[in-house]
């Protein structure tokens, strides 16, 4: 039995490593199976939709970003604070194309849904306590900053990528209270 395990999780691997190398998307689960040298049920079994093979590409950056979002919210100065989550979350998000998939979608596992709740949470207290210290404009809400940080990302994939910290900046100066 455990060398049908070891066996399911190469399997595993190649099918991941083989979806890595393409696009979200384009990613399509039959011509993976191909491409991966496996079989479709294969990659059925281990991914019923596209959206799971993304989120599965995708929980470990999860993991990276919550990481981020924690200590971007310890930084003492709340303006700071956000900003640096911010500009995280926005780099993050342009570094792995999908994550935004698992960020926005209701069909999430458990696992991916308590990482996005906790990352959420940060967020909004992050956000709240630059509100409070007079960092941020205070009529922008977690919705805003989520809509905007997405927006950026787009953005940044429509051109080649080195307007980024530009982009980021505008975005940023938006978001500050107007005299």
């Amino acid at each position: 039995m455990s060398l049908l395990r070891s066996d399911a999780a190469r399997s595993r691997a190649k099918i991941l490593d083989t979806a890595r190398a393409r696009p979200v998307t384009e990613l399509r689960l039959n011509e993976l199976a191909r491409a991966a040298g496996v079989g479709v049920a294969t990659v059925y079994r281990h991914f019923p939709t596209v959206d799971a093979l993304v989120e599965a590409l995708n929980l470990d950056a999860l993991e990276q970003l919550v990481a981020r979002a924690r200590t971007a919210a310890e930084i003492p100065d709340p303006g700071e604070a956000f900003t640096t989550f911010v500009r995280s979350a926005a780099r993050f998000q342009v570094e792995h194309e999908g994550l935004q998939a698992i960020l926005l979608s209701e069909e999430v596992s458990p696992a991916a849904r308590a990482l996005r709740d906790e990352l959420f949470g940060l967020a909004e207290t992050t956000l709240e306590e630059a509100i409070r210290n007079g960092s941020v404009r205070p009529d922008i809400t977690t919705s805003h900053l989520q809509r905007l940080v997405c927006g950026v990302e787009h953005a940044v994939r429509l051109g080649d990528g080195t307007d980024r910290d530009l982009l980021l900046d505008v975005m940023l100066s938006g978001l500050a209270p107007t005299a």
